[in-house]
């Protein structure tokens, strides 16, 4: 089979990016090891986060990881037996929370979300989802002064990039969302938090947009890439064998594996990101609700109320360990006593993540017909209108929307 361009990866980051290139005119082919929303994309919070400027690599974090990571079941946990696989991650990640570091990539990372809600709205009337936007808010929750106030110089980066939103007490709190629990005593409402009806069937309506306009999805696990004077060849497990005159990279947390067959090692691991999915009417749920103290949220979806997040760097093959989803769960009981916790449904997924919190987007460093689109971590869904774009723009030989530098895969050669 050959292709004008494959894309690699049937998750929201990939389908967007095909949605795109065919609005550019391109003929398209998507390639997904299982099919179209059936990882990260299926089972995140369902938010546009595009206030979530601030990266995980941060000063914070590492003044909170050792008091995490002493709980096994908390925010963020490292399981014993993947440890030292990941010590050099940590090692990369440490890096990235100098603060110099940090102040580029809220640059970096502005700019990306600033694009991605710019696109957002135009994106949704083209693949025919408007009607799946909500703008409800999120209300993020503190248990004393101290807490809230530990969180004031990450809203005031916010304010000087020009982000909405206003510090409450308990009482306003209750009028945002009734039924917190008293031990929250200060919050911070943003406004401009948007989020989707539900993200598995958003991502299945744009695998439907792109089959509509004359797409293909095929399902196949792509094992390695190689470049030919004609383009790329690609090598599926099942001895299948694709080409295409461009391939975009967007496998999320598999991508590093594609990279590595064009020689490139690109640090990218993967928060383990757990969930339980509640029936509707398990809450009158009227934000998103974020306890960052205990790293996880609370989301009303169309199908559901969905309960979770926190990070566990595990990689791909260690077991699910489901006592995280149910540790969460009790906390969100504790936490809105109103909440009804039977009927629900777990959920492990895959969030691709690399050291600086940043994606790579931009070409392989093999070839220029080779475009990489991955490393998302927890914003895949908020950042894939504008990764939609960025990547359209250079499949199109235009100049992309943003400077790319800060996204460079190539920015950790020097770490390899």
């Amino acid at each position: 089979m050959t292709a004008e361009l494959i894309v690699i990866g049937a998750g929201v980051v990939g389908l967007s990016i095909a949605a795109a290139a065919q609005d550019r005119g391109l003929s398209v082919t998507v390639i997904d090891r299982e099919g179209p929303a059936a990882g990260a994309s299926a089972g995140n919070a369902g938010a546009f986060a595009f206030t979530d400027i601030l990266p995980l690599a941060s000063p914070g974090i590492l003044r909170k990881a050792p008091r995490w990571l002493l709980d096994p079941l908390g925010p963020l946990t490292v399981p014993p037996a993947y440890a030292l696989r990941i010590a050099p991650w940590m090692l990369r990640f440490g890096r990235a929370c100098a603060p110099d570091r940090v102040a580029r990539s809220i640059v970096a990372q502005t700019a990306l979300m600033d694009l991605s809600k710019a696109e957002l709205e135009g994106f949704l009337a083209l693949t025919g989802t408007a009607d799946m936007l909500r703008r409800e808010g999120n209300l993020q929750v503190y248990e004393s002064q101290a807490e809230f106030n530990a969180s004031l110089p990450g809203w005031d980066a916010r304010a000087r990039h020009g982000i909405e939103f206003r510090h409450m007490d308990a009482g306003e709190m209750a009028q945002v969302q009734p039924g917190l629990s008293p031990r929250f005593t200060h919050g911070t409402f943003t406004p401009g938090w948007y989020s989707i009806a539900d993200p598995k069937l958003y991502t299945l309506a744009l695998a439907d947009h792109v089959r509509a306009r004359g797409g293909a999805i095929e399902t196949a696990e792509i094992a390695a890439l190689r470049p030919t004077d004609a383009g790329v060849e690609l090598r599926a497990t099942d001895g299948r064998s694709f080409t295409a005159a461009q391939v975009v990279v967007a496998a999320g947390a598999f991508s590093h594996r594609l990279a590595r067959t064009l020689g490139e090692r690109i640090p990218l691991e993967t928060e383990r990101g757990y969930n339980t999915t509640l029936p509707p009417e398990a809450l009158d749920l009227r934000t998103q609700v974020t306890f960052g103290g205990h790293g996880f949220v609370v989301s009303r979806l169309s199908t559901g109320i969905r309960v979770g997040g926190a990070v566990e760097l595990g990689g791909l093959k260690l077991p699910p360990n489901f006592r995280r989803s149910e540790a969460m769960l009790k906390k969100a009981k504790a936490f809105l006593p109103a909440l009804k916790t039977e009927g629900g449904v777990q959920w492990m997924g895959f969030r691709p993540s690399l050291p600086d919190s940043l994606p790579a987007i931009g070409r392989a460093r093999a070839t220029p017909r080779v475009t990489y689109a991955f490393g998302h971590g927890h914003l895949g869904l908020t950042q894939s209108p504008g990764t939609a774009r960025l990547v359209a723009d250079l499949l199109t030989g235009r100049t992309p929307a943003i400077d790319l530098a800060a996204f460079s895969p190539q920015r950790f050669r020097s770490f390899a």
